[in-house]
């Protein structure tokens, strides 16, 4: 109360206390909210302003309740803005979008003092603009120019509706009308617009543009659409014929075009309507169409019209041009018609025809060099378009005229060519004279004398035809006719005969003039009997019977007398009276009686009519025909050979009458017949083929052939002969040594020869091949006292002289107790007693049959069922390899004596092998000379035991007048064949060898034996004749300017010598009293250890990149300095210049070539050949793979020098050894896997 006291009191609390009375009044909008209009997208604010508001104010939209919080929570982009304090409640919506286009009320909540109210209704319409317009036109099919297309542009998903234009190439279409459809969602107009538009030529690749609004507050959206129309061509055009008349033979070049059209036009070429071409080019560029056309023009050309036509697809009516071309060609030919020749005194009447020709001919004639006038000319349409001239020549002929030449010339105007054709003119005269040279008429001849009848003619054109008759008709067998100086003659030659005599011949002469001029003669001739017949009146005539025959001679001059033959016999038949006959002759008719056999048959009865005046005479035969029954030949084949797989021909030589014989084959009593197997094929009808016989095929066959007269039958052997085929009666053979082993083959052959059996042996080598013998088809090989080198494969071979010989393969197995390698290097394993490495302890056995192996230790058998040892073996051929594998070698329990004793069927071997320390190794032995020549010497030797560790060799040699020993080292280091090369010829040399490993060096082989070898001669080297000009020159002095320019360069040579020597030197003493880079050798063996673990990486890194040491190349000085064996310093080959040098291992191999030793005690080396002297650069070589090309390239001498018998006796076992050495060797790098893979208390105690 005090306190309103004080304020009533108080003139300033008055207007205070008026606002605490009007809170408590009627609540009123101060602002209501208005319609508002706004973009997609932006903000959108509808004001509310509430007076004394003390209800709760929310907004609603379209009936929804937004809520009364500010932030209006399920609403993020409606809001309350504006300061609550004043009675701000404006709605604020940001990104204005579809669904807010709503109406909108703001309301204040009834409280305690007021009622509620509700603003008006304000709308918020939210303005959307169109989507891109697209076209409803599918252009893919473009338009034809002339023709109307509808063209529709939707204005998609706008609110309100857009305004739609429409342009073509920038101009607005008119005529457009609009209409609006519903859109994807509620509110959402889509807007069409139709426009007609006509297709032109000219719119081809201009624009169609749609423009859509709906509001100024909107950008206008567009879209654009190239219209594609089809237009027809300009009419083409003909460019290249400037004249319509073209000459046969001519090519015309002519080219077509046609410009613009869409698509461009297709060109054709046509002549009279059929189509010449159909090819053309298309310029873009221009816009046009080509076509070339090279065209032959003939004379069917003429009057012929070229067209080129153009077509699209729009204008399909074609556009054409034509050209009608008038071809000028001349006449294809130029014939003469009629006949050339003519009697003296004729009328000749011929004609010249000239072919089709444009333009028409002139046709002239020529006699000689006379023109002929006496022509009528006729002219036709000819082919082509052409004329034809006929012209028509008459002429009284002369004998003057003879062999003139008549020309007819056709010339054409229009082509200005010029054709003829001639011939000869022949004028007819009959001949003068003809007589006969011939015999006397009166002088007898004989028949079958030769006789020449000659006629002569002279006079006429041309010359006489002469011919020759006898009793009126021609004769055909005349001479030829020939010509002389006054004229021609014709020779009869006759080879007179029984129808010559008292014949008349006459000589005729005529020519073209049609008048015959004759002579003729008489002859008088003698002849046998021109015809001899035997005749029978028996029909048919069998083996016994009597048969007469008649002979019958015919006519003769004089009479002939008749006698009868046969074969050798003589007969003298019965004789009738002679009888006149023709050309003035006599016949005469004999008789004769035989009796018939079969050896008569086809057997010819002679009848001869002889003449005692002419002393010759006639005759003629008659064949028996004898009937009986089949016969075989005496010369008949009983036993026929045949090689199989070939064609056996079983010949069959039988004879019969009737020859029709029927003829059947047996074989085995089983008749053959060609259909039961195609190889049976009858050549003869008689003889038998077999084609491909086989050795089944051999046996006895029996014919049997019958006629119509009787049956009779023979047998033949065939005999089939075959190329061997062999087979190993036993295979393989086993034999123990030294008894006797027999290999046998057997053949199946036929024949079955003396020695067709043959023995090959196929090893290596040479051996005693034993005793070669044959039993019947059997090959038998004996061999006594079997050896090992026996073993093998033998062939045997089977030949009988039938290709192909047959071979058999039979293999000779020698057995044998087992025989265990016992080198010393078989008698040793070395390995660390530490507990940590793996030893591997090895027994190779060779033996057959099986060898099993059996393991002592100490003399008590081996438990190999305890972990840490192991036990494998290994069989290859007769070599079988044993290993006993002991794991963490102790001194205490493994350094013992382990027995291996290896047994088979046929006996036993047994072998100590010492499980030791690793040590130095033990000295080769076996050290012996391979091979010597004139530079080189190849050495071989036997390693022995490698103390456990990887060995090398060194080769020691001197001669008489060093002052001390030369050093090679042996590589590849584990090669036990080396060839020391650059040696002096006839020189006496001392050889030794010992070997090297980590721990030290051995003594020299065969107890420091010393192997002394002399060298060979040097081989001259022959003179080669030269030709004198090469002699004189060689043997002159040498020109003087060569002389000086060798001065000069050896005196340069040897100052840049003198001055390497000095620097050298000096570098080296620098090297020496610094000691950088390198130490003494002593200080080198105190770090042993860390510069062998360095010194691959050192010498891979400085010679990676072509400075590698090449291994092969590397020669090694041993500088004494206390000892042998601890002070190896590896100098490089030019010591004496004091210059290194390192060669590419790829590119350079020089020859290895010894050097002296110096008797300086310490040698300062560049670092990289100290790093070397500790681990020789061929051991990274090796590891690089480099080991095997070189061993493959580059030293096939230092590796292969063995003799064939040494190295059969040392390879098998050589490569079982480097195998367990290799098997060794990686037993230290798997050690730790192997070691942890035992218990711990079975890994044995350390030492």
């Amino acid at each position: 109360m005090d306190f309103l006291s004080a304020w009533i009191v108080s003139p300033s609390a008055l207007p205070f206390l008026c606002l605490i009375w009007g809170m408590q009044a009627q609540q009123a909008f101060r602002t209501e909210p208005r319609n508002l209009t706004v973009r997609m997208g932006a903000t959108a604010v509808l004001r509310c302003e509430v007076l004394r508001a003390s209800g709760t104010v929310q907004w609603v939209k379209d009936g929804l309740l937004l809520g009364p919080q500010r932030s209006l929570p399920g609403f993020p982009h409606y809001s309350m803005i504006g300061n609550p304090k004043r009675g701000q409640y404006h709605l604020q919506i940001e990104k204005a979008q579809l669904e807010d286009d709503a109406p909108y009320e703001c309301q204040a909540g009834q409280s305690e003092s007021s009622r509620a109210i509700v603003s008006s209704k304000a709308w918020v319409n939210v303005l959307i603009p169109p989507s891109s317009p697209y076209f409803e036109l599918d252009m893919a099919t473009p338009w034809v120019a002339g023709k109307k297309y509808t063209v529709t542009c939707v204005a998609p998903e706008a609110k309100p509706m857009a305004e739609i234009s429409l342009y073509k190439d920038g101009v607005e279409l008119t005529g457009a009308e609009s209409f609006t459809m519903s859109g994807s969602k509620d509110k959402l107009l889509n807007t069409h617009a139709e426009v007609t538009v006509t297709a032109l030529g000219s719119d081809n690749g201009r624009q169609l543009t749609c423009r859509a609004k709906n509001s100024p507050l909107f950008q206008t959206v567009e879209t654009t659409l190239t219209m594609s129309v089809y237009f027809p061509p300009q009419p083409p055009v003909i460019v290249g014929l400037d004249s319509d008349e073209v000459k046969a033979g001519r090519t015309l070049t002519l080219e077509c075009v046609s410009h613009g059209g869409n698509p461009l036009a297709t060109l054709q070429w046509t002549k009279n309507g059929k189509v010449l071409s159909k090819t053309w080019e298309e310029d873009i560029v221009a816009q046009k169409s080509s076509s070339v056309l090279n065209l032959k023009i003939t004379p069917a050309d003429n009057q012929a019209e070229l067209c080129c036509e153009s077509v699209n697809l729009v204008f399909l009516l074609p556009r054409s041009v034509s050209r009608k071309i008038t071809v000028l060609f001349e006449p294809a030919e130029v014939i003469l018609l009629g006949s050339f020749t003519a009697v003296e005194g004729q009328e000749l009447n011929v004609g010249c025809f000239a072919s089709s020709s444009n333009p028409l001919v002139q046709i002239r004639w020529w006699l000689g060099y006379k023109e002929l006038n006496n022509t009528v000319v006729t002219m036709e349409e000819g082919v082509n378009g052409g004329m034809t001239t006929m012209s028509n020549m008459t002429h009284q002929v002369s004998r003057e005229e003879d062999g003139l030449k008549l020309t007819c010339e056709a010339f054409n105007k229009g082509t200005y060519f010029s054709k003829t054709q001639m011939t000869k003119l022949t004028v007819y005269y009959p001949p003068q004279k003809v007589w006969l040279d011939a015999p006397p008429q009166d002088v007898p001849l004989h028949a079958g004398t030769k006789i020449r009848l000659t006629c002569f003619s002279t006079g006429g054109n041309p010359t006489g035809a002469l011919t020759w008759f006898k009793n009126g008709k021609p004769v055909t067998y005349a001479m030829k006719q020939t010509s002389f100086d006054r004229g021609v003659a014709r020779e009869l030659v006759l080879v007179l005969t029984a129808s010559d005599n008292m014949a008349t011949f006459r000589c005729d002469a005529t020519n073209e003039a049609k008048k015959t001029v004759s002579a003729h003669t008489k002859l008088s001739v003698q002849f046998t009997a021109l015809s001899m017949t035997i005749t029978t009146s028996q029909e048919e005539l069998r083996q016994g019977q009597t048969v007469t025959l008649d002979c019958q001679a015919g006519s003769s001059n004089p009479k002939a007398n008749i006698s009868w033959s046969l074969g050798f016999q003589r007969f003298q038949g019965v004789e009738q009276p002679p009888r006149a006959a023709q050309y003035g002759g006599v016949s005469v008719l004999s008789s004769l009686s035989l009796n018939l056999s079969s050896q008569h048959h086809n057997q010819k009865v002679i009848c001869q009519a002889y003449s005692p005046v002419l002393v010759e005479g006639t005759n003629t035969f008659f064949k028996l025909n004898v009937l009986y029954p089949p016969e075989f030949s005496p010369h008949q084949p009983t036993h026929v050979q045949v090689v199989e797989d070939e064609m056996a021909a079983i010949p069959l030589l039988v004879s019969a009458n009737p020859e029709e014989v029927s003829c059947v084959w047996l074989h085995r009593k089983e008749l053959l017949v060609k259909e039961r197997n195609l190889r049976y094929h009858w050549s003869d009808e008689y003889s038998l083929e077999i084609k491909n016989v086989t050795r089944t095929d051999a046996g006895v066959y029996t014919v049997m052939c019958e006629n119509q007269e009787g049956l009779n039958q023979t047998s033949i052997m065939l005999d089939v002969q075959y190329a061997p085929s062999v087979k190993a009666e036993k295979e393989p053979v086993f034999v123990n040594m030294g008894e006797t082993a027999d290999l046998i083959c057997v053949a199946d052959a036929n024949p079955i020869t003396p020695d067709m059996f043959s023995w090959k042996w196929l090893g290596e080598g040479e051996v005693e091949m034993g005793e070669e013998t044959q039993e019947d088809e059997s090959g038998l090989l004996t061999i006594h006292d079997v050896t090992r080198a026996h073993a093998g494969i033998y062939q045997c071979t089977a030949n009988n002289g039938i290709e192909p010989p047959a071979r058999v393969d039979v293999q000779l197995v020698v057995q044998f107790k087992p025989e265990l390698q016992k080198g010393s290097q078989w008698r040793k394993v070395g390995s660390r007693g530490d507990g940590t490495t793996t030893a591997e302890v090895v027994c190779q056995a060779d033996g057959i049959p099986r060898v099993d192996f059996s393991w002592e230790k100490n003399g008590l058998r081996m438990d190999f069922t305890n972990p840490r040892y192991e036990e494998r073996t290994v069989r290859e051929g007769s070599f079988h390899t044993s290993t006993v594998r002991v794991l963490n070698v102790t001194a205490a329990h493994d350094y013992a004596v382990f027995s291996c004793t290896a047994h088979n069927a046929l006996g036993e071997d047994k072998l100590d092998i010492q499980l030791v320390s690793t040590s130095h190794p033990d000295p080769p032995s076996s050290f012996r000379q391979v091979t010597v020549t004139h530079n080189s010497v190849t050495l071989e030797w036997i390693p022995g035991f490698n103390g456990g560790l990887r060995q090398r060799f060194r080769v020691r040699y001197r001669w008489d007048q060093s002052v001390s020993f030369l050093y090679v080292d042996v590589f590849p280091p584990r090669a036990t064949t080396f060839t020391v090369t650059d040696l002096q010829a006839s020189t006496t040399y001392n050889f030794s060898v010992n070997a090297l490993n980590a721990m030290g060096e051995s003594g020299y082989a065969d107890n420091n034996a010393v192997l002394t070898i002399t060298t060979k001669a040097r081989p001259e080297v022959e003179e080669i004749p030269a030709d004198d000009d090469s002699v004189s020159q060689n043997a002159g002095e040498l020109p003087v300017y060569l002389t000086v320019v060798f001065t000069v360069v050896f005196g340069v040579l040897l100052v840049l010598n003198s001055l390497g020597c000095f620097f050298g030197h000096r570098w080296k003493k620098r090297r020496g009293q610094t000691g950088g880079g390198g130490g003494s050798v002593s200080d080198g063996k105190k770090n042993e250890e860390e510069e062998s673990s360095q010194s691959t990486m050192n010498n891979s890194n400085k010679y990676e990149s072509r400075e590698k040491l090449n291994a092969a190349a590397q020669r090694t000085l041993l500088i004494e300095s206390g000892s042998e064996t601890d002070s190896n310093v590896y100098e490089s080959y030019a010591a004496e210049s004091s210059h290194f040098y390192y060669y590419p291992t790829v590119d350079y191999m020089p020859a290895l070539s010894p050097h002296p030793e110096e008797t300086q005690r310490h040698v300062f080396l560049p670092v990289a050949l100290q790093e070397a002297a500790h681990h020789p650069v061929y051991e990274d070589v090796r590891d690089r793979g480099l080991y095997q090309e070189i061993t493959a390239s580059s030293a096939p001498s230092s590796f292969n020098n063995r003799l064939p018998h040494q190295w059969n006796n040392w390879r098998s076992s050589t490569d079982h050894q480097q195998g367990a050495e290799r098997a060794r060797d990686s037993a230290d790098v798997q050690q730790l896997q192997q070691v942890s893979d035992v218990p711990f208390e079975l890994r044995g105690e350390l030492v």
